[in-house]
């Protein structure tokens, strides 16, 4: 772990990966620290924003230094059920690249539990860990112009729900009516980081 002095009221944590950067994550939202204003994960950081009315940058870097994290833990959010109808134009693509049939991409797909680890991209869209192994795939070669909103997707070791129409490369397996971002919600996005996700199969 490294640690950098971010502004001042902030500092960024270098972690090893994905899964110290979760458990870092859900140690400090589980604790929830007086002086602690926001978490902003990304792949292997973890943004820490302070109130320096309450605390120092030298004593908010010691006590985040020596948490213990090694677990990750979404036991205070409730978990997301996202309904999905499964004709997504790359749903043949992703079966044959993974050598599968399409009924075995779906249940693998909907078999997995999920995380929220991180958001970005655009406003909503939260990059999902826990994808089946079998169907990590690299990011189309020829991104499109045009996402629908709604769109089910799966790139590397990520899956995701577009938020919004966008342009995107990853791998459309179907897409579902439940807005993940809405501005008249508060809050407006629905996967927030340390969410638990599940989808399931609309007929």
């Amino acid at each position: 772990m490294q640690v950098h002095r971010c502004g001042r009221d902030a500092a960024l944590v270098e972690l090893s990966g994905l899964d110290e950067v979760l458990g870092l994550h859900a140690a400090l939202r589980a604790e929830e620290p007086s002086w602690l204003v926001e978490l902003v994960p990304a792949a292997t950081t973890l943004l820490v924003r302070f109130d320096r009315a309450l605390t120092t940058m030298d004593r908010a870097i010691e006590h985040v230094a020596a948490l213990e994290h090694s677990t990750v833990d979404g036991h205070d959010l409730g978990e997301v059920v996202i309904p999905v109808r499964y004709d997504g134009e790359d749903l043949a693509a992703v079966a044959s690249r993974a050598g599968m049939t399409e009924a075995e991409v779906v249940e693998r797909h909907t078999r997995a539990r999920y995380t929220v680890a991180f958001c970005g991209f655009a406003p909503g869209f939260g990059y999902l860990t826990g994808l089946d192994r079998e169907l990590w795939l690299p990011r189309r070669e020829t991104p499109r112009t045009r996402v629908p909103a709604g769109s089910i997707a799966l790139a590397d070791q990520y899956a995701g729900v577009y938020p919004r129409s966008s342009p995107g490369g990853w791998h459309i397996l179907g897409s579902t009516h439940l807005a993940v971002w809405d501005v008249d919600r508060d809050p407006p996005a629905l996967l927030v980081p340390g969410t638990p996700v599940r989808f399931e199969v609309v007929r």
